[in-house]
């Protein structure tokens, strides 16, 4: 009988406890982390391999050359794209959990164990830091997302061209790379309808697959831009508790001085009572 109640009294310890830590979850920031964290691999593998098929498309159906060591060109830049793209991630995989924390240290399980002074005294000055620090990284978001529509418009005409050339009888229209500034003005590199290269590209799975995967992309960072936007939600609600926590705490903090002036009050009148009564 003993054992069955001791058992019981464990089992209700334990619920009590899980109970106590679930409540404890930033579940806010849990979600906009999540988002942050789908956002930025859709939008960092997705682009990396775009950019990867876009190599391809030029080498082979453009006859696009790598310029000599030192020169700025396409290919270049696309190598620059892509270490910012691995920038981007490792950056963001950390802000990711350096939001958690924050969100951890404003819920009620922390005030509870460290008290409301503790987490006001820099809380508040923590919120505010990342709430300007998140407003900055949502603008470079829509930037981002800004420049990422580019080229899924780019591919967009192109593959609009493969599926719709043939019932155009006659048409000859040429893609001509010197329009995209991807080459310079004296360099031909075009590719027309009636010719080889062209039907090849179309009928090729780089075309098709590189303008899926920067669509993918442009998913990401727009979940990025929502992400930012729910952490600047939640960034805000903990700002402004922190400061009301603040503010109770002065009041408190007032209410017992207070009160503790009162009772000096009373214990000397009644010590000056009784040395007059005796």
């Amino acid at each position: 009988m003993e054992e069955n109640m001791e058992e019981g009294q464990n089992s209700k310890g334990c619920f009590e406890c899980c109970v106590k830590c679930l409540g404890g979850l930033p579940y806010a920031s849990l979600f906009a982390t999540i988002l942050l964290y789908a956002g930025v691999a859709l939008f960092c593998g997705c682009g990396h391999e775009a950019l990867s098929g876009t190599v391809t498309i030029l080498q082979n159906y453009f006859e696009v050359v790598r310029a000599p060591v030192g020169t700025l060109d396409v290919f270049t830049m696309i190598d620059i794209f892509k270490y910012v793209i691995y920038g981007v991630a490792a950056a963001f995989f950390v802000y990711g959990i350096l939001l958690m924390v924050e969100g951890f240290f404003t819920t009620g399980a922390i005030r509870d164990l460290y008290g409301d002074f503790k987490i006001t005294a820099c809380g508040r000055c923590v919120s505010a830091w990342f709430i300007m620090l998140t407003y900055m990284f949502f603008l470079a978001w829509l930037g981002v997302t800004a420049f990422t529509s580019l080229p899924v418009f780019m591919y967009f005409n192109i593959w609009t061209i493969c599926q719709n050339f043939t019932l155009v009888d006659g048409a000859n229209i040429c893609l001509d790379l010197r329009q995209f500034g991807m080459v310079t003005i004296g360099e031909e590199r075009k590719v027309c309808t009636g010719s080889e290269k062209f039907f090849k590209m179309c009928e090729s799975n780089e075309l098709d697959m590189t303008f899926h995967l920067f669509v993918c992309a442009l998913a990401g960072a727009g979940a990025a831009v929502i992400a930012m936007v729910h952490y600047l939600m939640v960034l805000s609600a903990n700002w402004a508790y922190v400061k009301d926590a603040c503010r109770m705490q002065k009041y408190e903090d007032i209410k017992s001085k207070e009160e503790q002036e009162l009772h000096d009050i009373h214990s000397t009148r009644s010590k000056e009572r009784l040395n007059a009564y005796t």
